[in-house]
């Protein structure tokens, strides 16, 4: 993180806006379904960003003269609506046919020769999550897909992967977890989030006044380490809870949903009405369920949108900013190097996976 940060200190504003372009550019080439309803959904997330007060005129945008969204869009409404209601909504509709457990759960700790065929794909599931994960745009996502394929073609039990082999669990899980933990790098050093959790956190942030970027390594120590050593103290907790205490937590999660959804709601709209103390919020909350739901069984992923509504203001500003500072050139982004390479990596990127064969391998990826 340190390195990075001193790295993003010489980023000006083309560079900035040029990353938040291919860590959307990466979102759409991991989301789940169509490529093109994953772009409808970043555009659409990029749209609800721009709603409120333009910060240089003061002109209001997209507000339909509704003084509640003069300071526009809270993104705990949508994250609480989109993955909240609409995630109630589904459940409620396939209540019926829900089924929680399809096996009982034997036995949990590996035994002498699990650990044996284990030890290798966890290191190297952990050495590619590290790396990946520092990626803007899912990386930790794209880690397990890139672990889960190396083993798969040097593992001796390749023919068992889909179907039981333990390889194919700790390797995308190992690489998952790492994955994870690094993604907090670009997060706190570039103010960039890369995936939906990391929007959540940068918002967390920004409302506790802390704005994520370079700084926060020598502003912001406490809060630095804190959450290195939180890592340590949380994945130690993992162990110490789930292993003994695994039996309670599947009996939790076999209680009738009928039984749980209500509690959800509330907690929900407790939480949004807290944020202004305002009706406003919830109904808009309803709102973003309603359409959340909608967004499910077309089998379009909110977590695009999310992205695009974290990203959108940011790149709206470094965007005015780089072409303020060369006069309106919109040439400034091919000048720089660094800005260059980004916007020729994002092109790369989405001329690839358009290609018919890598289209299909893609969804295969997905299905497995």
């Amino acid at each position: 993180a340190p390195p990075l940060a001193e790295l993003a200190l010489t980023f000006g504003p083309a560079e900035y806006f040029s990353l938040m372009v291919l860590g959307l550019v990466a979102s759409v080439v991991l989301a789940h379904g169509s490529l093109l309803r994953a772009i409808g959904m970043i555009v659409l997330g990029l749209l609800l960003g721009v709603v409120g007060t333009d910060v240089n005129s003061g002109t209001p945008r997209f507000t339909f003269d509704l003084p509640e969204l003069a300071d526009g869009i809270n993104f705990v409404v949508v994250a609480m609506g989109m993955f909240g209601l609409g995630e109630i909504i589904s459940n409620l509709e396939h209540e019926e046919t829900r089924s929680v457990l399809s096996m009982k759960v034997g036995r949990l700790m590996p035994d002498r020769n699990d650990f044996k065929r284990i030890i290798a794909p966890v290191l190297r599931g952990t050495g590619i999550g590290s790396l990946l994960g520092i990626l803007p745009g899912g990386g930790a996502m794209l880690a397990s897909f890139v672990s889960y394929s190396v083993e798969k073609k040097v593992s001796k039990n390749s023919a068992q992967f889909g179907k039981g082999a333990i390889e194919g669990v700790a390797a995308p899980e190992s690489a998952n977890n790492a994955g994870a933990q690094t993604s907090f790098i670009p997060m706190l050093t570039l103010g960039i989030p890369s995936n939906p959790v990391m929007a959540l956190m940068i918002g967390a942030m920004i409302i506790q006044g802390i704005q994520p970027g370079p700084a926060v390594v020598t502003e912001q120590p406490a809060l630095f380490w804190g959450i290195i050593a939180s890592m340590w103290i949380g994945n130690f907790f993992l162990i110490v809870l789930n292993l003994p205490m695994i039996g309670l937590w599947v009996r939790m999660i076999m209680v009738p949903y009928h039984f749980l959804f209500p509690g959800i709601l509330v907690f929900c709209a407790i939480g949004v009405f807290s944020l202004n103390n305002a009706d406003f919020d919830v109904y808009l909350m309803a709102g973003f369920g309603l359409f959340g739901y909608i967004c499910s069984k077309l089998e379009m992923e909110a977590a695009p949108m999310l992205l695009g509504f974290i990203i959108g203001p940011m790149m709206e500003e470094y965007l005015r900013r780089a072409l303020l500072l060369s006069r309106s050139d919109p040439m400034v982004f091919l000048q720089r190097p660094i800005s260059a390479t980004m916007l020729v990596l994002a092109a790369a990127a989405m001329a690839v996976v358009l290609m018919p064969a890598l289209r299909k391998k893609r969804e295969e990826a997905f299905v497995e």
